[in-house]
């Protein structure tokens, strides 16, 4: 064997090499899907794979560690998605999320019940596990979509709400569906059933009640360290998920769902960098997760399955989650687009991969022990290949579908090139008009409803808000808006706002005036960590801005060309003029900075004093 080759081999079979190139694997896979504008997940199982034929995680992860580990995980992601829900979304969108999360899954139980009974040839024991394991999308793949699509405020919230509470219905459904396909009799599968489903509803609510009220009193007495916070909260979604678990088989998620919505909707209670330190932790998880349950993939075993498990993945897409979604959103306030959206929503992934494996083992078992026929015992060991071609299908397929749609159908803007501005001057109104004018969405949002009028009167959009109300971001549809310009007199408010924002449109879009200019800015401003970027030529503050307006200038469009370059656009308007915006020659507009680049070809939004 060639030493080149040999090297390989013995780093392919150390334990630190192998967590060392999950984490990098994770990490390349969020980076490039973020930089290539691609939905993560795809990515991820790609380098899962192919991570596979190198790798092999049963060889340092055994399965008695494994799927508890990827269990855990799993619940851990569930809490963090019940942080983020709150019940002002689910006011409006809840009629939507109740019907998906009762009257979906039971059309889709049914219906990928019958499909695997006929395109699969199932016993209809095996296909009834299938259909209940079926019904649960879940956060895992739902939520980094929704934050690759950006779709509009009310399909995102319902979206968001079905993907998280779908699956602790499912995963619970599936245990009881289990529970009664191994029972001795009807008498004694109903009776699992039901008891089943009682237990799980009260140790899940049960025991979330008693662990969100006991983080309440702690907190709210100081108890406990800010520091410790993102600690305190992960150990504890960790212990009432395990307890839950001993107490009631995959009653868990239920538990950690239900605590994270609790505590979310505490008003006496901030979680909100709690909820940072969690998607952080979330996008690790998810990364690790499908790497390395890709990763143990093998290839043979998909071309076992053949033409009809291909057969069956595109009936669950083309029919069974539209016919789903059809009939729960009858008599909701959701339109056609949002419903076609929802329609082409339903990739599958962790929850029912972990399900699956555990299910097949205890299939497996029951048909050795003569619960179940022999004959079986085939069919239970294509469930987890099979699922993963279920996972692999819709994921591709709504990872580019799901984004093609919002955007057709007007829910969603590929690239959100509009603007919100927070604060309102001369400047702002002209500025905003010349913008809308090149086709750019502006949103302006100011506290005094008198400084607004002039905008309303130029046709731009207004609000009468705060710029730091939790209304903007949980409340407002922003949908197309993905940079903020902060320009309020009050240096402080800015710099909130740009904290706030900077977590949704990420730093290199939110910008920050400085209200006046100082002699001493490092005394009287806001920490350069705290601050946005400078925007426009010279980084002019807003004082210097309202003064040049004051003494005459205008906002002037001037198209950059091989007869006018950058040089006569100086030469005309001399130095002092301020360039604000730059429009390339695709119609492409950025916020100009001291730093970038103007185009050679295209027009220049400008503030100029005219001779």
């Amino acid at each position: 064997m060639p030493i080149a080759s040999l090297e390989l081999t013995q780093l392919a079979q150390n334990p630190a090499v192998f967590l060392a190139a999950i984490l990098a694997l994770g990490v390349i896979a969020q980076w490039l899907a973020w930089r290539l504008e691609l939905p993560s997940i795809l990515l991820l199982l790609a380098f899962g794979i192919g991570a596979g034929r190198i790798f092999s995680p049963d060889d340092f992860i055994p399965n008695e560690l494994l799927f508890p580990s990827v269990s855990l995980a799993v619940g851990i992601i569930l809490f963090e998605g019940g942080l983020s829900l709150r019940l002002k979304e689910f006011k409006e969108a809840g009629r939507s999320v109740v019907n998906l999360c009762t009257i979906g899954v039971l059309v889709t139980w049914f219906l990928a019940t019958i499909a695997a009974y006929f395109i699969l040839d199932f016993d209809i024991r095996i296909a009834l596990i299938l259909g209940s394991i079926l019904t649960v999308t879940g956060p895992t793949v739902v939520i980094p979509l929704l934050r690759h699509i950006k779709p509009r405020k009310r399909v995102d919230s319902v979206a968001k709400w079905e993907g998280i509470v779908i699956d602790p219905v499912g995963a619970v459904l599936a245990v009881l569906v289990l529970q009664a396909v191994l029972a001795a009799n009807a008498a004694e599968a109903i009776h699992e059933a039901v008891t089943g489903l009682l237990i799980t509803i009260g140790v899940g609510l049960g025991l979330a009640f008693a662990f969100g009220k006991l983080l309440e009193f702690a907190l709210r007495r100081h108890l406990i360290p800010d520091f410790l916070h993102g600690t305190v909260f992960l150990g504890v979604a960790a212990v009432s998920f395990t307890l839950s678990n001993v107490i009631q088989h995959e009653s868990g998620l239920v538990t950690v769902t239900a605590l994270g919505v609790f505590l979310a909707n505490r008003k006496q209670l901030s979680v909100k960098h709690v909820i940072e330190f969690k998607e952080n932790l979330r996008v690790l998880l998810i990364s690790g997760l499908f790497i390395v349950l890709a990763a143990r993939i093998d290839i043979a075993d998909f071309q076992t399955l053949g033409l009809p498990a291909v057969l069956f993945v595109g009936v669950l897409i083309v029919l069974i989650r539209p016919i789903a979604v059809a009939a729960s959103t009858i008599g909701t306030r959701l339109n056609r687009k949002e419903r076609t959206f929802l329609a082409g929503l339903a990739p599958r992934g962790i929850v029912a991969a972990a399900v699956t494996s555990l299910f097949a083992i205890d299939l497996v078992r029951a048909t050795e022990q003569g619960i179940l026929p022999e004959s079986l015992a085939p069919q239970a060991e294509s469930l987890v290949p099979l699922i993963f071609t279920v996972i692999i299908g819709t994921v591709t397929f709504y990872g580019f579908a799901a984004g093609i749609i919002a955007r057709k159908t007007g829910l969603a803007v590929h690239n959100p090139q509009g603007i919100l501005i927070a604060g309102v001057n001369d400047w702002v109104v002209q500025a905003g008009k010349a913008l809308i004018e090149e086709g750019c969405q502006v949103l302006v949002i100011d506290t005094n409803y008198e400084k607004l009028a002039p905008a309303r009167m130029a046709g731009i959009s207004t609000q009468r808000a705060s710029i730091v109300s939790e209304y903007i971001v949980e409340e407002m549809d922003l949908a197309g808006i993905g940079r903020l310009i902060a320009a309020t007199p009050n240096d402080e408010v800015n710099s909130l706002a740009v904290q706030e924002f900077r977590h949704h449109y990420g730093s290199g879009n939110v910008f920050q005036l400085t209200p006046q200019d100082s002699a001493s800015p490092e005394r009287v401003s806001a920490s350069s960590h705290l601050r946005g970027r400078n925007p426009f030529s010279g980084a002019p503050s807003v004082s210097q801005l309202n003064a040049l307006c004051a003494k005459g200038a205008v906002i002037k469009k001037s198209a950059i060309t091989d007869t006018f370059q950058i040089s006569d656009f100086r030469a005309r308007y001399g130095e002092d003029a301020i360039i604000l915006f730059a429009v390339d020659d695709k119609g492409n507009i950025s916020i100009h900075t001291d730093d970038a680049k103007l185009p050679d070809e295209g027009k220049l939004i400008s503030l100029v004093i005219e001779e």
